[in-house]
């Protein structure tokens, strides 16, 4: 059985997309990060850095002590390797999954994020912000668009990869994209999409917090966003 700490943001989503595709047991554990939750001491002992999502595998491969993993992209290899699925053995194919993942942990996810932030949450419009990580995702889908040329998938096969790239470019229309300029991602994105084990990832989240629930309050953004070493060290 995998304990998931989660909540339903990008980074989440990539998890319950590779649970619900490897069949693995799990049991979902809400961290409502609106709410504070990733501030809590026995969250923090699995996660010390106050983000979720966050895993224990109390069924380790090998037996022993609970294995406890923080950051989406470890947690993402971890549950590959576990199952020998979505993570190729062969070394060459294997690193090419590796680097995309790697790609998108430190170019999509954080640029994309900045991007929603900007645009969505700031209490001020501030243009050259909004212009500088609307161009720099846009950027980001050309590099995507142009790996998926003649692909599938981004690195052949479906991998933790996709897994990882999906959820950031599920909210396009909010970082001021249309997929309609990027053909191949389109592509990817549609087959992606309608997988049973997609729909079956996103209706978890739903459970948890219905997409009625919009908007954000002033508490919430300061929760959110207002962190420093000292207020996280609760």
């Amino acid at each position: 059985m995998i304990d998931l700490h989660y909540w339903p943001t990008p980074n989440g989503h990539k998890i319950t997309m590779l649970l619900e595709e490897t069949g693995l047991d799990y049991d979902i554990h809400p961290v409502n990060i609106g709410a504070g939750d990733q501030f809590k001491p026995d969250f923090l002992k699995i996660a010390p850095n106050n983000r979720m999502p966050a895993i224990v595998d109390r069924d380790p491969v090998g037996g022993g002590d609970p294995v406890a993993i923080f950051e989406s992209g470890a947690i993402l290899m971890y549950l590959a390797e576990k199952t020998g699925r979505f993570l190729p053995s062969d070394m060459r194919r294997r690193y090419q999954v590796i680097q995309w993942l790697m790609w998108q942990m430190g170019g999509l996810g954080p640029m994309a994020g900045q991007n929603h932030h900007f645009n969505r949450y700031a209490p001020e419009k501030i243009p050259y912000a909004i212009d500088r990580y609307v161009n720099e995702t846009n950027r980001l889908y050309g590099v995507l668009d142009r790996q998926l040329e003649g692909r599938d998938f981004i690195a052949g096969d479906y991998s933790i990869a996709d897994m990882a790239c999906y959820p950031w470019i599920v909210p396009h229309e909010a970082q001021g994209q249309d997929l309609n300029d990027f053909a191949n991602v389109k592509r990817w994105f549609d087959a992606i999409h309608d997988r049973p084990a997609t729909l079956a990832a996103y209706a978890k989240g739903e459970e948890i917090r219905p997409a009625s629930e919009s908007g954000m309050t002033d508490e919430q953004k300061r929760i959110l966003f207002g962190q420093t070493a000292k207020s996280s060290d609760r």
